[in-house]
């Protein structure tokens, strides 16, 4: 089983963190923003990844350092969980319908860092969440995790419908990237020898 649990605590915010990778989608969420712990939720479910996740942020200043944050620790999680990566696909790509909305994920666990994001939402708040900080959560996500992180919106009309699929599909794309290949489980996947 390919688990991780860690704690990540700084001036702005303190999580909990526990993943399994080869989980049954089982999840218990609670950030303080309900519309992004539905998110979440949808991620862990559609993945079939174990998250348990309790993150307590300054949301009396903004919801930025707990949406960024918990990507971060979230990446850090696949990392850890990941170690060192031999015999896994390494990259995955969705493309997620959604009702009238099409989005696409692409994740690669390169060792290094990139994230581009388009969600095309337009509004400043869906649910409770500051839609604006998508990118940071992808983008920390990123960071924490040392991969490529590629999400868009091809296009959709409900800016919910928008963020679902984009969540949804980063949750398949990144099962896929973790999937275990028989014919390449003593493998490193990169000619480098490096990840």
């Amino acid at each position: 089983m390919r688990k991780a649990s860690l704690k990540r605590t700084t001036r702005e915010t303190d999580i909990a963190l526990s993943l399994n990778i080869d989980g049954k989608g089982r999840y218990k969420i609670s950030t303080g923003i309900r519309f992004f712990d539905h998110m979440l939720e949808l991620f862990a479910h559609h993945g079939a990844f174990d998250l348990e996740l309790k993150a307590k942020g300054d949301l009396d200043v903004d919801q930025h350092h707990t949406v960024e944050d918990v990507g971060i620790a979230l990446g850090q999680a696949f990392a850890e969980a990941l170690g060192g990566k031999r015999g896994i696909l390494r990259a995955g790509y969705f493309v997620m319908p959604m009702d009238e909305t099409l989005a696409l994920a692409a994740v690669d666990f390169s060792g290094r860092t990139a994230a581009v994001i388009d969600t095309k939402v337009k509004t400043r708040l869906v649910g409770d969440l500051q839609s604006e900080l998508l990118f940071d959560f992808f983008e920390g996500f990123a960071r924490g995790a040392h991969a490529n992180v590629h999400a868009r919106i091809l296009y959709g009309r409900s800016n919910h419908h928008k963020i679902e699929a984009i969540f949804k599909a980063f949750a398949r794309a990144l099962r896929a990237a973790c999937w275990r290949d028989r014919q390449m489980a003593r493998l490193l996947p990169s000619t480098k020898g490096l990840l």
